[in-house]
């Protein structure tokens, strides 16, 4: 099977874009719409056999046939474009087919607004336009969410270790992934599989069980070092209170009140005194001599 593609400067040009964008002007050129039948109609009016021309009984069966045929096409576009508009701001996935490579290619995306054109309908998603009947689903914007959640949740829980290999280090991690867990409804919850929840709940008590005994750790590292100042400050003080009583001491010693410096001097005079008086005494003793 040979594909044919487009090549320009040496390189394979992408045509999948343009592909939707000319499938209205080929359906124009495919379909026969009230106009070309009425042109039918005219023309097998002008080139009718004049010897034995159409009866005319024909051509109202085949205007009635026309009027009809106008009818269903009007109604077949008001419906279908209903239907198209009904879709504007809401999310679609649809599948079309790309011509250049005859691959399939899916595309998801919100309908930005609706055209009609030669009696079919397009939606447009981010700049390019598709036939209606190439939408194969409508999303509606909480099972979006939903899903969107409960695939962001499935992604970071997969990040993490078993409840057994689980350490303190990812602590904000598993907080963060419960925050999620219980901001999400329960209609959230139900795109999660029993193994996640069942592993969200045993991350969720391992670590409040590692939190705990860090704290009971804490607590008892700080009583630890509290006790520690304690003692540090109380030999402080008494080391303070020894300095103080000596100095105290020194200060006694080395100043007198004026009470004991008068007995002090009335101590040396008396011994000055008693001292005169010995030597008298023995001045005498030697004269007698």
């Amino acid at each position: 099977m040979s594909v044919i593609a487009e090549v320009k400067n040496g390189k394979i040009v992408d045509t999948a874009n343009k592909t939707n964008e000319t499938t209205a002007a080929k359906e124009k050129s495919s379909t026969l719409d009230k106009q070309a039948f009425l042109q039918l109609l005219v023309a097998q009016m002008k080139y009718q056999d004049p010897l034995e021309p159409t009866d005319n009984t024909e051509y109202i069966s085949q205007l009635a046939t026309f009027s009809s045929l106008e009818q269903m096409q009007n109604m077949s576009a008001t419906l279908e474009l209903q239907r198209g508009s009904s879709l504007v701001g809401k999310e679609v996935y649809l599948e079309t087919m790309n011509t250049s490579t005859g691959d399939t290619n899916s595309v998801t995306g919100v309908v930005d607004y609706v055209t009609f054109e030669n009696n079919k309908c397009f939606v447009s998603i981010d700049g390019t336009l598709y036939p209606l009947e190439d939408v194969k689903s409508v999303y509606d914007p909480t099972y979006t969410e939903a899903y969107e959640k409960a695939y962001n949740f499935t992604v970071g829980l997969n990040k993490l270790p078993n409840a057994s290999k689980l350490t303190i280090g990812y602590e904000s991690d598993v907080a963060e992934l419960q925050k999620a867990y219980e901001s999400m409804t329960d209609y959230q919850k139900s795109f999660l599989t029993a193994d996640n929840k069942k592993k969200i709940e045993e991350l969720i008590s391992v670590m409040n069980a590692l939190k705990e005994a860090k704290e009971n750790a804490d607590n008892k590292n700080e009583a630890t070092v509290k006790e520690s100042e304690a003692a540090d400050e109380k030999a402080e003080d008494t080391a303070e209170e020894t300095v103080t009583v000596e100095n105290k001491e020194d200060e006694t010693d080395s100043t007198e009140t004026p009470e004991a410096a008068t007995e002090a001097a009335a101590s040396e005079s008396a011994k000055e005194n008693g001292s005169s008086e010995d030597d008298t005494a023995s001045g005498e003793t030697e004269g007698d001599e």
